[in-house]
């Protein structure tokens, strides 16, 4: 230890942030974004829930052999199938932990569990020695903490340490707690329980009143040593306190803060858009830290002052979170060993040496296109040519719309389906509306259209349109996404996405309960 006190940062954006609805993500695309987590020196990284899913487990395997230097988490139940199968899915790791929970609120335990608290107890306990025979990382949520009981939440506390529980977990599981409430119930708690000493707590918040961050900070300011996070703070319902938020103020407000992270923030903004552009949420402009607004200044008293001296507006630098810090341009002259090295900064890297190749001529394709090639552009192009778990049931040929001034847009295309050829054409409000009516009169998938969003991936009337579709059909939900720089096409390909999606429900996320 220092003069301040290590934060220990808990990612939880492939557990937790995927269950945002559609925000389901294939093994490749969860290993593409564990890796930028190492990278970006996240200490804990929650890599699913294994008893979810097949898929679940399997991705959870694959990251513990894939990461090395983070520790690999997975979450369970208080109950000893989840934790079997956790132990067995973290396996591989250098450093593994078992992640259990248990409600302990009146009315989780009433109306959810149907257990009393002797009972509620009992079970947290014998949950945490099992986890024990497998792991010495082993780590206790209280669900709903933030509406329990002061004096169980200190009983069970309490008996869990004493069991081998090395961090306490605090969750603010509705979003329902207020910064100094729920700060104190930190500082509360850790001198009441005698043996607080002997662990780690820990804080994950949701963010349905908008005070995630606000509640995870003042948990740190009364004794809280870790934090439960996710890049750009996705989650269920409104989200979970975002993890570039939190490091961002701790790093800028040292002088109140009394802890310090090792976190190399260089790479928040990479991360961050890579985990928007496989999840298809985009991030809002004006999002703090990784939001393209985020470092803009329009006002011209401040554009004045920042040139005069930058910290006259700007309490950040916007290059220390990742902005701009790719000076390499690349275009349609740019070699394979150019393209190859940036994608690998990106932490994209090819299991061969043919998905390399594909990669590279979907690149050339690209920069036929638009003159320079960002990023941005990288990270959208890559999902193409990557090998996929899921098999494309859809796959779209030629598109061909007509649009015309006071006549309505027609599209005609040809669409294989299961391997069979169909040839289809649809007129409608708009070219995008013509082209989803061509394929649904093929494609008959019986699927309700949630969400339709268009982003520009760069600037630049050239740029590519990155467009998310949102498909729902019998309560599952999923998000298709696709760029190119025609933005018909680009929906096109992410509509086909989504209901290749349908099409794999082994692939998809089963909603479970989590913290």
């Amino acid at each position: 230890m220092t003069a301040k006190d290590k934060l220990y940062i808990f990612d939880t954006t492939l557990r937790d942030g995927e269950q945002s609805p559609g925000a389901s993500m294939t093994r490749d695309e969860k290993i593409r974004i564990a890796k930028m987590l190492e990278k970006m020196r996240v200490d804990i990284i929650e890599a699913g829930f294994a008893i979810a899913s097949k898929g679940d487990f399997e991705s959870i395997q694959a990251i513990a052999k894939a990461v090395k230097d983070s520790t690999i988490c997975s979450l369970a139940r208080a109950v000893p199938g989840d934790i079997e199968r956790a132990a067995e899915a973290i396996k591989p790791a250098n450093s593994g932990r078992i992640h259990t929970f248990i409600a302990t609120s009146p009315i989780h335990m009433q109306y959810k569990l149907k257990m009393q608290p002797p009972q509620v107890l009992e079970q947290a306990v014998s949950a945490v020695k099992l986890a024990r025979n497998h792991t010495d990382d082993v780590e206790f949520s209280l669900e709903d903490a933030s509406r329990s009981e002061f004096d169980f939440m200190c009983k069970i506390i309490e008996s869990v340490i004493d069991a081998g529980a090395r961090t306490i977990n605090l969750p603010d599981t509705v979003g329902y707690g207020e910064p100094e409430e729920y700060g104190a119930m930190f500082g509360r708690l850790i001198n009441a329980i005698p043996n607080a000493d002997k662990a780690i707590f820990s804080t994950h918040c949701h963010n349905d009143l908008g005070l995630a961050v606000a509640n995870s900070l003042a948990a740190v300011m009364h004794g809280a040593r870790q934090v439960e996070c996710t890049i750009n703070g996705l989650g269920e319902r409104a989200g979970n306190a975002a993890l570039e938020e939190i490091v961002m103020a701790v790093r800028t407000r040292q002088d109140m803060m009394p802890v310090e992270t090792d976190l190399d923030a260089t790479h928040i903004v990479p991360t961050s858009r890579l985990v928007s552009s496989i999840t298809g949420f985009a991030v809002q402009p004006n999002k703090a830290i990784v939001g393209a607004n985020a470092f803009a200044h329009e006002s011209g008293i401040h554009q004045d002052g920042v040139l005069k001296h930058r910290e006259t507006y700007e309490i950040m630098r916007a290059e220390d979170v990742g902005w701009n810090t790719n000076k390499l341009v690349l275009g349609k002259h740019s070699g394979r060993a150019a393209v190859k090295a940036r994608f690998e900064a990106l932490g994209i890297t090819f299991d061969n040496p043919e998905a390399l190749s594909a990669a590279f001529e979907r690149f050339k394709d690209l920069a036929d296109k638009k003159h320079e090639i960002f990023d941005e552009d990288l990270q959208a192009l890559v999902s193409d040519v990557k090998p996929q778990s899921v098999p494309e049931t859809y796959q779209l040929g030629d598109l061909e719309v007509v649009c015309k001034t006071g006549q309505q847009p027609t599209a005609t295309l040809s669409l294989t389906i299961d391997g069979k050829e169909h040839t289809c054409s649809a007129t409608g409000s708009g070219p995008v509306d013509a082209t989803y009516k061509a394929i649904e009169s093929a494609a008959q998938s019986h699927t309700t259209l949630k969400l339709y969003s268009v982003n520009a991936i760069t600037q630049g009337t050239d740029s590519q349109g990155d467009v998310t579709v949102r498909l729902e059909k019998d309560g599952q939900i999923v998000n298709g996404v696709g760029a190119d720089t025609d933005i018909v096409v680009a929906s096109a390909k992410a509509y086909l996405h989504a209901l290749n999606l349908l099409a794999a429900p082994e692939r998809s996320h089963p909603q479970r309960e989590g913290i």
